[in-house]
This record gives C-alpha cells, structure tokens and sequence, in this order.
C-alpha cells in the first residue's frame, strides 16, 4: 500500500466532434494516443500528457491569470495549462491544427512564457514553456 492517495489525474473531455478534437490533440500537440476504443458507435482515446497537477483557484486568482494571459477574464471553470518545451512551436502547430489564438505570447511575472488558445469546442488552453533562469 502506498500513502500516497491519488495515483493519476485523468480528465475525461467530451467533444462535439471527435474527429477534428482527436487531429487538434495529436497532430497539434505532436502526441500518439496510448490506448484507443471503439465501443459500438462511441470512440475515445487517451492521450498521456506528463505530470498532472490540479490548480484550485478562487474567481479573483482566476481573474487575475485570465487578466495576464488573456487581456480580460474569458476562461470558464476548467482552463488546460500545458508545458510545453517549444511554446512558439506548439503554438503554431496548434493553430493550424483549429485553435483559436486568445491573446498573444506573454511573459508571466514568475518567468514563464505562455500563450492562451481556444480548442476547436471553445475549451481555454494555456501553453507555458519554463523559461531558463539566468545564473
């Protein structure tokens, strides 16, 4: 037995269209799908994306992101915020894989660069990419 007590965070995203949704997540962000089913007419697959964590924020720390990313407070409930090596690279991948861009790459107060992005059913995703502190 572990103390640990929650092993993985799957987020299950439910999509207008499956098809263009599965192009935007693999092609776009450059990923194989891990499992696939096809279950009668239902189709899904999983995508392991890294490390997951959950960000729990008040409406005034929500504001306050939407704000720096975004110009003005646009996200809805559940925002995706993805690391990504190459924040220029996956951004355009992205883009011409359906997403909409938001707002423009932004330099974050901590240090990050992130970009804030529209998927092709409306959900927001935050790309950020760790910038390198200089010694």
């Amino acid at each position: 037995m572990s103390n640990q007590p929650v092993f993985e965070l799957r987020i299950a995203l439910t999509v207008k269209d499956y098809e263009k949704s599965v192009k935007f997540y693999c092609e776009g962000l450059g990923i194989e799908p891990a499992a696939i089913w096809n279950n009668g007419d239902g189709k899904a697959l999983m995508l392991e994306m890294g490390k997951a964590t959950l960000e729990v924020f008040d409406e005034n720390q929500a504001k306050l992101i939407d704000d720096m990313e975004a110009g003005k407070r646009v996200s809805g409930q559940i925002r995706f915020a993805l690391q990504v090596p190459d924040l220029e690279s996956a951004m355009k991948r992205l883009l011409n894989h359906g997403a909409i861009l938001v707002h423009e790459p932004v330099l974050t107060p901590w240090g990050d660069y992130n970009v804030r992005l529209q998927d092709p059913d409306g959900m927001q995703i935050t790309l950020f990419q760790v910038m390198q502190k200089e010694k």
